[in-house]
């Protein structure tokens, strides 16, 4: 028997005996920690739309402005797929609970030392250098985190349910938005655009401060995942992860970076892109593009748990394909809602949007978890995920420049969004030729 087959036994083994009640224990305490990493996340995202171009990248040209606050966003991103192979590493050798208080950690402190940056009128060229320095110690925390959280959901859950359970830490991301968005939009409600400008935006980065307290309280009562005590217990954990999966699972990497593409990818564009270009050319106010990223996102929660339940039973791989078709056929539409100047058509809008590339990112983590094995799994996904949260990261750039270049018209940030759902789709269809086969999981 092959070491690969020996360790697909310990994990069927392992995960045979739990019950739906120890699986959504540990999917809803996983949740609570990825939606904090969201909301400190997005919070960069709606402040490098809304505060951080004129704060720390201020400029006479409103689009170099916005390229340079962009750019900042997708830096901290670039540095993701680093943190996803060291902390991926660790989760694969020291456990993945023990890694998870630490990314969680991470982040909670970074984001609120971002509320206590001194801007550009204050500390001069000093405030953007230390803005890019907390932003890339941010992805490096996020790059664990997420891979984290997924992996050990899955192996706290039955074979045949995990498309279910890890659709549940997705919900992370909308509820993150609704709090980061909302948080926005609470001061954006509460004072003037001048105090905003000034002070207000950082009131929700400081809060990170105790939502981290809550977050660690109760990552602190997850249990292991049984599937790694049982690889521990039987010596069989792996000793060089970030080599193996390097060496051995490079097709799966590539597959699940594109698995993964249109969820982070695509939502970056509908909201960060969106929100900058409904304020700066469309002339929206900026209280408009937050109801329409918080609405879409309400939206987005029972559609996410409806994509867990579609995975479970008809496959997760093919709720991407389908997914991933389906989103590139309202691309077009949705953005015509958008630029139609009418408030509600352009929330209908993002919503269509977002709705529709929530069912891909839904099943995203059940397909990249199934593409690993045990063993180096943590790693794997971690890696995948993150080159997929990288070049993601760059989408708003891109997206303002090839506007800026077509003279402000919408039509490329549409097309960009075809382009990924259908980049996305292709990954779904040929994700379950090379992904583990484990008895009962349905890819």
């Amino acid at each position: 028997m092959t070491i690969a087959s020996e360790v697909t036994n310990v994990e069927a083994g392992a995960t045979r005996q739990i019950t739906d009640k120890e699986a959504t224990k540990v999917a809803i305490g996983a949740l609570i920690g990825t939606a904090m990493e969201w909301y400190d996340f997005f919070l960069f995202s709606a402040a490098a739309a809304l505060v951080f171009n004129v704060q720390y990248f201020y400029s006479e040209n409103a689009t170099a402005s916005a390229l340079a606050a962009f750019a900042t966003f997708g830096v901290g991103l670039v540095a993701r797929p680093i943190g996803g192979m060291f902390f991926g590493a660790m989760g694969d050798r020291i456990g993945r609970r023990k890694t998870l208080m630490i990314t969680i950690a991470g982040i909670g402190v970074i984001t609120g030392m971002i509320g206590l940056l001194p801007t550009y009128a204050a500390i001069g060229v000093a405030a953007p250098i230390l803005l890019v320095l907390l932003r890339v110690m941010q992805g490096l925390f996020v790059g664990g985190e997420w891979s984290g959280a997924m992996t050990l959901v899955v192996e706290n859950a039955p074979l045949h349910r995990r498309a279910r359970y890890a659709a549940i830490p997705q919900i992370g991301s909308p509820i993150g938005t609704i709090l980061s968005s909302g948080g926005f939009f609470l001061m954006t409600f509460f004072f003037s655009q001048e105090n905003f400008t000034s002070f207000g935006w950082r009131i929700p980065f400081l809060a990170a401060f105790p939502m981290l307290l809550l977050a660690l309280y109760i990552r602190s009562r997850l249990e292991e995942s049984p599937v790694f005590t049982e690889l521990v217990e039987k010596g069989e954990t792996e000793k060089a992860p970030i080599r193996t999966t390097l060496v051995h699972h490079w097709k799966q990497i590539i597959v699940g970076m594109a698995a993964g593409m249109l969820g982070v990818g695509g939502f970056y564009l509908v909201t960060a892109f969106v929100v900058w270009f409904g304020v700066n050319t469309l002339g929206y106010s900026a209280r408009l593009m937050l109801l329409g990223g918080m609405i879409a996102a309400v939206v987005e929660m029972p559609v996410l748990i409806i994509g867990g339940r579609l995975g479970e039973r008809f496959g997760a791989s093919r709720v991407i394909f389908v997914g991933g078709i389906v989103s590139a056929i309202v691309a077009f539409p949705a953005f015509l809602l958008i630029v139609s100047g009418n408030p509600v058509l352009v929330v209908i809008g993002m919503t269509l949007a977002v709705a529709t590339l929530s069912f891909p990112y839904a099943a995203s983590g059940t397909v990249l978890t199934g593409l690993f094995p045990a063993r180096t799994r943590y790693t794997g996904v971690g890696f995948a995920q993150n080159t997929a949260g990288m070049i993601s990261g760059f989408v708003p750039l891109l997206a303002t420049a090839l506007v800026a270049s077509a003279g402000n018209q919408w039509w490329p940030a549409a097309a960009m969004l075809v382009f990924l759902s259908l980049f996305t789709a292709f990954a779904g269809h040929i994700a379950p030729r090379l992904s583990v086969d484990l008895p009962g999981f349905k890819h």
